[in-house]
């Protein structure tokens, strides 16, 4: 007996195959295995170079940042240390710079 996928959007393991899609027996979510495929893909969360982020990782900035309602800016070469990934939008990181924590756009990042 093979294993089926964790629920793609409760994460329940409760799931099964019905030969053509998985089903969620707690949430009723339907999917396929191309959706599995696009949503690990989407999941990741890349910086400037193409390397995946991980909460607490260590970063440099790559390009000079004026921070919005702050005359504070960041420059190249900055390090920001322990970056947390934000849940809703994959794109933007939470990470301290001198005192402040600030969101950066991860394109102006380098692990």
């Amino acid at each position: 007996m093979t294993q089926t996928p964790h629920c793609i959007k409760c994460q329940s393991a409760i799931t099964y195959f019905d030969g053509s899609l998985f089903h969620c027996t707690e949430c009723f979510h339907a999917w396929t295995q191309e959706d599995m495929d696009a949503a690990e893909n989407s999941a990741k969360v890349l910086d400037s170079n193409g390397n995946e982020l991980f909460d607490g990782d260590d970063v440099t900035v790559i390009k000079d940042l004026k921070v919005k309602g702050s005359s504070m800016v960041v420059k190249r070469g900055t390090r920001a240390r322990g970056i947390r990934l934000s849940a809703d939008d994959p794109t933007h990181v939470q990470a301290k710079v001198d005192g402040q924590t600030i969101f950066i756009l991860t394109e102006f990042l380098k692990k």
